[in-house]
């Protein structure tokens, strides 16, 4: 089989090779990336060491996707990832739409002119904010959680979000991006017969993350708890109670290799760590005390563009109609997170570069 993955160098994209190579004997990879990110540069490294043949493209640019090789499979895995981008001053409206939302459009030609399938890696950002903002929560353990006593909306269950839960806008301009991928890829899908699977990934965490306080924010934590970097809980009354669940890379490569190994037109999926792998920012903070020493986060309660209190994705359909669920448990991502921030203190450094 060969696989194109688009954005290899980024913590997903080089996951997913290093996963698939292991799984595989004879596998043949390629991927595409721009290597604008810090930090791209050492995954690249690694990943030529493997056998992965590496192109220097980018995905909003029609020609270098033309250049590709054949696949069987593209796995988009390349993207802007902040959900501030285009707000932030780092990344324009612009370029978040070219890199999100054309680059898609590009891969979605490719695949329409060599026959290949897509496995699309979406968001869990394409959910309403205002639905998710105006759930009924209640605090327990320093931690936001269901109020078990109130009723909840449709698509929330005890499992958390599914994947029937709104999607009404805003949802900030990366999951509009996002959002727009996924119903072009599937008019792709129906009117050109292209097989598609597409993955809404809750928070992936893991060690070697590029994490920052705009995504990757467990790895980002943990480092900057570990450098003594001033740390704040944002907004929801400055406490740290907002709560989300992390998702090791491995495992979604274990659900894009199923995906890929069936051979078929598949279906749209949360794919997350869930209840078991969720934690509040308070409850992170706790756990880097007990493994580092005392640190402790300014209280500021102003609010960030596109917050939400508390987000879990219940990856239950995924689960019933393929069997997957996370391998890897929320300690054990924390621990190798804790140990990476141990043998690189100039991580965060690196990942400002």
């Amino acid at each position: 089989m060969k696989v194109l993955i688009s954005g290899i160098c980024g913590f997903a994209g080089s996951q997913i090779a290093r996963y698939l190579l292991e799984a595989h004997e004879g596998m043949a990879i390629a991927g595409l990336d721009s290597l604008a990110r810090a930090g791209s540069e050492s995954n690249r490294l690694e990943l030529r060491r493997l056998g992965v043949k590496l192109i220097h493209g980018d995905v909003r640019v029609a020609s270098d996707i033309d250049a590709l090789p054949a696949a069987d499979w593209v796995i988009d895995a390349a993207a802007q990832p902040s959900v501030l981008a285009g707000r932030d001053g780092k990344t324009s409206t612009r370029q978040l739409l070219e890199h999100n939302l054309q680059g898609t459009i590009n891969l979605l030609e490719y695949c329409r002119q060599s026959r290949a399938g897509l496995i699309l890696l979406s968001t869990s950002r394409v959910y309403s904010i205002p639905a998710l903002a105006n759930l009924p929560l209640q605090e327990e353990s320093a931690a936001f959680v269901l109020d078990r006593e109130k009723a909840w909306p449709a698509g929330v269950g005890p499992g958390g979000v599914t994947e029937a839960f709104s999607t009404e806008a805003p949802i900030s301009l990366y999951g509009a991006t996002k959002l727009a991928s996924e119903r072009l890829a599937l008019e792709y899908a129906a009117g050109f017969q292209i097989p598609l699977w597409i993955s809404r990934c809750g928070v992936l965490a893991g060690g070697g993350q590029f994490g920052t306080a705009e995504q990757g924010i467990f790895s980002f934590w943990i480092h900057a708890h570990f450098a003594k970097r001033p740390l704040k809980y944002l907004g929801f009354g400055g406490r740290g109670f907002q709560v989300r669940d992390a998702l090791h890379p491995r495992d979604l490569a274990a659900m894009v290799d199923f995906q890929m190994q069936s051979g078929t037109k598949g279906e749209l999926f949360n794919v997350a760590g869930g209840q078991a792998n969720s934690m509040s920012l308070a409850q992170l903070t706790a756990w880097c005390d007990a493994r580092f020493g005392e640190h402790k986060p300014v209280e500021d309660g102003s609010d960030r563009p596109y917050d939400v209190p508390w987000l879990i994705l219940d990856a239950a359909q995924a689960h019933a109609a393929t069997g997957w669920k996370p391998r890897i448990g929320l300690e054990e991502i924390l621990e190798e997170i804790a140990i990476h921030a141990e043998m690189h203190p100039d991580w965060l450094e690196r990942c400002e570069a």
